[in-house]
C-alpha cells in the first residue's frame, strides 16, 4: 500500500512509485527492466498513457468529481491540442461514442473525440460480420438499437420495439404507470434496417444486452422466452440464440451515495431464472473489464492515439515492445478495474481511488493496485495532485 499526500506533490510521488511497482512486476515476469521515470528530460513523445474510468473517478452521475476536469484540461496544450494520449474506458455505455464523447466534452470542458471513448459494448463491433443481417435483440438503457446500427447490424430491434410486437407477452404491462421508450429510436431503426422483416417468423439470431437493463421484470420474461425456444418467443423449446452482455460489474457507483446494482446482478438474476424454466443451463459471453482483451484492446487504441498526435515522431527503444513504458489505469473498482490490469500485465499498472467502489481503508487485500489513495485524501486533493503531475 502506498499512500498520497494531500499535498501536490504527494501524487507525483506516488506515481514514482507505481512506476517503480510496475517495472519489479514486469521483471518477474521475466520482462527486460524498463527506465519509467517521466521526471527525465521528456522526449517529444510521451512514454506513458492513461487510461481513465468514469463512473466514480470522472464524474459521479453527471456531476464531475473533484478537479477531475481541470485535470483532463492538463492533458491537452494551450491550445487546445491533444498532448497526453489517454481515454475514457468504462463499463457504462448505452448511446453511440460520439454521443458520449459529446457529452464529456461539454461537462469537463475539453474537445474528447470519439476515438477516446471506449465502451463496455464497443467491442460488438467485432461480431458485425457474423451477425450483419441477422435478426438482433438490443437490450439496456439509452439508445442501445442506434448503437448496434451503428456498428454495422442491419436489422436490430431494441428490447422495448421487440416486446410492443408480441401482445400480452408482458402480463404486468397494464400495471405499469411508467412508458419505457427510447426517443427517435423508431425513426433512426426505419431510416437504417432493410428489407422488412417478420418477427413472428423470422428467429432472433443474437441477444445483445448493451447497457443496464430498465424493466427488469419485463426483460427477463421476454429473454427467457426469446432464448428458450430458439429465438420464436410463443413456439416450443428450442437451441438458445448467443447471448452476450457488455460487461458483468456487480455493483458501480452512480449518483446515489451506496453502490448500485449493475449488469453483472441482472446477468445473474437472467441466468438463475433460465437455468430453473430450462433443462440446459444459459450460454453467453460477458465483455467488458476486467476482461484481458479490454485491455489489450485499449492499448493498441492508445498507440493509435499518440501516432495521431506525434505522427512523425517514434517510441523510445526501451519501449519499442509495447509503445508505452507505462499506462495508467485510474479507476474505483477493484474487482473490475485493478483485476483486469492483474490481468493484462505489463505496461499496465494500477491507480486505485476512493471516490466510488472501494471504501477501504488500506489496499484491496484480494486485488492490490500498484498505487491506491490514503482514506484521508479528498477526491480535490486527488486531482489537485493529478493537475501537478503532468
Amino acid at each position: 500500500h502506498v499512500a498520497f499526500s494531500d499535498g501536490m506533490r504527494g501524487f507525483r510521488s506516488a506515481l514514482a512509485l507505481a512506476r517503480a511497482a510496475a517495472r519489479t512486476r514486469a521483471e518477474l515476469q521475466g520482462t527486460r527492466g524498463r527506465r519509467l521515470s517521466h521526471c527525465a528530460a521528456a522526449p517529444a513523445r510521451p512514454s506513458f498513457g492513461i487510461a481513465f474510468d468514469i463512473d466514480g473517478v470522472i464524474l459521479r452521475g453527471r456531476s464531475p468529481i473533484g478537479g477531475s476536469p481541470q485535470a483532463i484540461r492538463r492533458l491537452y496544450s494551450d491550445d487546445g491540442t491533444l498532448k497526453i494520449p489517454f481515454l475514457f474506458l468504462t463499463n457504462g455505455g448505452g448511446v453511440p461514442e460520439h454521443k458520449r464523447a459529446l457529452e464529456l466534452s461539454e461537462l469537463l470542458g475539453v474537445n474528447i473525440s470519439p476515438a477516446q471513448v471506449v465502451h463496455g459494448h464497443s467491442p460488438y463491433r467485432d461480431l458485425v460480420k457474423r451477425f450483419e443481417d441477422d435478426l438482433i435483440v438490443a437490450v439496456g438503457k439509452g439508445e442501445p438499437a442506434s448503437v448496434m446500427a451503428e456498428y454495422g447490424f442491419r436489422k436490430v430491434l431494441s428490447i422495448d420495439e421487440y416486446s410492443s410486437l408480441f401482445k400480452e407477452i408482458d402480463p404486468l404491462a397494464p400495471f405499469k404507470k411508467w412508458k419505457v421508450g427510447q426517443p427517435n429510436c423508431k425513426d433512426f431503426m426505419s431510416e437504417k434496417m432493410h428489407p422488412p422483416y417478420d418477427v413472428y417468423q423470422e428467429k432472433v439470431k443474437g441477444v445483445f444486452v448493451v447497457s443496464d437493463p430498465v424493466d427488469w421484470g419485463r426483460d427477463l420474461q421476454v429473454l427467457c422466452d426469446i432464448l428458450s425456444t430458439g429465438g420464436l418467443p410463443g413456439n416450443g423449446k428450442g437451441d438458445q440464440p448467443p447471448l452476450y452482455f457488455s460487461a458483468d460489474d456487480l455493483e458501480y457507483q452512480a449518483a446515489f451515495p451506496s453502490e448500485r446494482l449493475g449488469m453483472g446482478a441482472f446477468r445473474i438474476a437472467l441466468e438463475s431464472v433460465f437455468n430453473q424454466v430450462n433443462d440446459v443451463p444459459l450460454k453467453y459471453t460477458s465483455y467488458g473489464k476486467p476482461n484481458p482483451f479490454v485491455f489489450k484492446n485499449a492499448a493498441n487504441i492508445l498507440e493509435k492515439i499518440v501516432m495521431g498526435i506525434y505522427p512523425n515522431s517514434q517510441p523510445r527503444n526501451e519501449v519499442q515492445d509495447h509503445q508505452f513504458s507505462t499506462i495508467y489505469m485510474i479507476g474505483d473498482n477493484p474487482k473490475v478495474d485493478i483485476n483486469g490490469v492483474l490481468k493484462a500485465g505489463p505496461p499496465w499498472s494500477s491507480v486505485l481511488t476512493r471516490t466510488g467502489v472501494f471504501r477501504g481503508n488500506d489496499n484491496d487485500p484480494k486485488f492490490p493496485a500498484d498505487l491506491s489513495t490514503s482514506a484521508h485524501t479528498t477526491s480535490n486533493s486527488l486531482w489537485s495532485s493529478v493537475l501537478h503531475t503532468v
